[in-house]
């Protein structure tokens, strides 16, 4: 009705023009002609009074038209200056649409407040599957994208409450089942359309597929706790430090908290304590040394170095790691283990390599190397050293008369009675049998000769144990030998001092003798 009152409109805006005109034409030629007649008898006179009269209605409607056209070219001008600007305007919105909303890469569409269509993008179609034309001015885009029914229920009071409350949804996610059957997680962001007066309209949403992202996450998230696993049961320490002075530590697993006692909160940052000082001084310069020439050569480096716990105890760790490149700056990635107990046992299997099994002194071949050291030692500095070659006096009638057991206990009394005699600079070692050397540093013969007399005396005055209750004396023999007077080197030296225990057993047992000098042993 309202369009067809507006097409009948121009019509009766003609009629209602020619019938003011028709009506001010007449009335105009009545009342100038009855005017004129009146003021004008003379017929000639009136004539031209017509004449002029005629004249001037031309003029007037001349000119009442002349306004109206201008009135209505002014008019149309707008109107063609509107409607051309409304095509501008039409054509921007259409470029809009087409650069941005059709070839958006998010999904876009429109819903009226029935839930039905309005605008579907190409991303939509895309992502859907589901072509414009299917959806368009139609609801059933609905269970398609959602087929449960439950699901279906939910997302569309959501969309009903934003219509209801002109609300907005930002990073709303649902999952929507494509026309092929495949699952899509969306992010949705929806709002409310309002008009010119303010009424709801529709809602307009914003999807992004965010299915691949999703799923990358999962996946990162899952090698996050494998790699946390994976940390919290290594053997040890793994970590990630800075190159500095501290060690500073960005990251440590959670194995620091059994390798150093320390949380591993308490250690990184050095927000209580950095791992340079959990490192023992005399190491520390190694290590930054060792770690130095990796980096240099490109290298991964391998560390053995001592740290104290938390609760003072001191171990030993065995460190791998390599220098790797972050954001331009040096960092240090590896892994720290405790081996402490493999430390022990080469200690201990230095020990048996070293020492005598049943004595616990040094044996023949590491007091062949001590005493070779100090010779080179003494040498150097211009000091004197002094040797002891001791034997037991009839120790084979011990064996003999009380077994081998009671000659070992013997054994191992003297030789602690011994060690616990000399200076802690003095080193003793068996030699084999019931033969034991002494090496003195710094002592010249005088000396020597009242340390050896010192230690026989002790030896027969002490009764050592049969290891049955009973006890034993027994005596030795000695014979001393100085460097560099009686040999300048290891197998001289220990001949001299050899031969001069021999003449203290020869010469009646018990006794200290030293070696003659070279000099005095030809004129003897």
């Amino acid at each position: 009705m309202d369009k067809l009152e507006g097409r009948h409109a121009p019509l009766r805006r003609s009629l209602w023009v020619v019938s003011l005109y028709l009506l001010a034409g007449g009335l105009w030629i009545t009342f100038s002609d009855y005017v004129a007649q009146q003021w004008f008898p003379d017929p000639e006179a009136l004539s031209r009074v017509q004449t002029y009269k005629g004249i001037l209605f031309v003029l007037v409607t001349a000119l009442v038209l002349f306004l109206a056209l201008m009135r209505q070219f002014s008019s149309d001008r707008t109107l063609l200056s509107l409607h051309h600007h409304q095509r501008e305007e039409i054509r921007n919105l259409n470029q809009f649409r087409e650069s941005v909303i059709e070839r958006a890469n998010v999904w876009i569409n429109v819903f009226d407040p029935m839930g039905r269509v309005v605008l579907w993008n190409k991303a939509a179609e895309e992502i859907s599957g589901y072509r414009r034309e299917e959806v368009l001015g139609s609801d059933q885009i609905w269970p398609w994208l959602y087929p449960d029914e439950h699901e279906r229920t939910r997302i569309r009071a959501r969309a009903e409450e934003i219509l209801r409350d002109d609300g907005e949804v930002v990073g709303y996610e649902t999952r929507i089942t494509t026309r092929g059957g495949k699952r899509r997680l969306i992010s949705w962001n929806s709002r409310s359309l309002q008009n010119d007066e303010g009424e709801i309209v529709g809602t307009i949403a914003i999807g992004q597929d965010i299915t691949d992202i999703s799923e990358a996450q999962t996946s990162i998230r899952q090698r996050e706790r494998q790699l946390s696993t994976l940390m919290d049961n290594l053997p040890g320490m793994a970590y990630r430090c800075r190159y500095d002075e501290h060690w500073t530590m960005v990251f440590v697993s959670s194995g620091c908290r059994e390798l150093t006692g320390y949380e591993p909160d308490e250690l990184m940052n050095n927000k209580r304590v950095s791992f340079a000082e959990l490192i023992a001084d005399d190491d520390d310069e190694s290590n930054l040394r060792a770690v130095e020439s990796a980096i240099g050569n490109a290298e991964p480096y391998s560390l053995e170095y001592a740290i104290v716990r938390k609760d003072g105890q001191r171990i030993w760790v065995w460190e791998r790691g390599r220098a790797v490149e972050d954001n331009g700056d040096l960092v240090l990635e590896g892994i720290i283990l405790d081996i402490s107990d493999r430390k022990a046992l080469e200690d201990e299997l230095s020990e048996l390599a070293t020492r005598d099994p049943l004595t616990g002194l040094f044996n023949r071949r590491e007091m062949t190397r001590l005493l070779e050291e100090e010779i080179v030692r003494a040498n150097r500095y211009g000091r004197a050293l002094s040797l002891l070659w001791i034997d037991f006096d009839h120790f084979k009638d011990i064996n003999d008369d009380y077994g081998h057991a009671a000659g070992d206990s013997v054994l191992k009394s003297t030789s602690k009675l011994l060690a616990d005699s000399v200076r802690s600079v003095d080193v003793i070692g068996r030699f084999g049998g019931e033969e034991f050397v002494i090496v003195l540093p710094e002592m010249d013969c005088f000396e020597a000769r009242e340390t050896a007399e010192r230690l026989r005396n002790l030896i027969s005055q002490t009764p050592q144990p049969l290891g049955d209750g009973k006890s034993v004396r027994l005596t030795i023999s000695i014979g001393v030998s100085v460097f560099p007077d009686n040999g300048a080197d290891f197998r001289t030296l220990c001949a001299a001092a050899d031969k001069a225990m021999y003449r203290a057993k020869s010469s009646g047992r018990n006794r200290v003798v030293v070696a003659p000098l070279p000099e005095e042993a030809h004129n003897s």
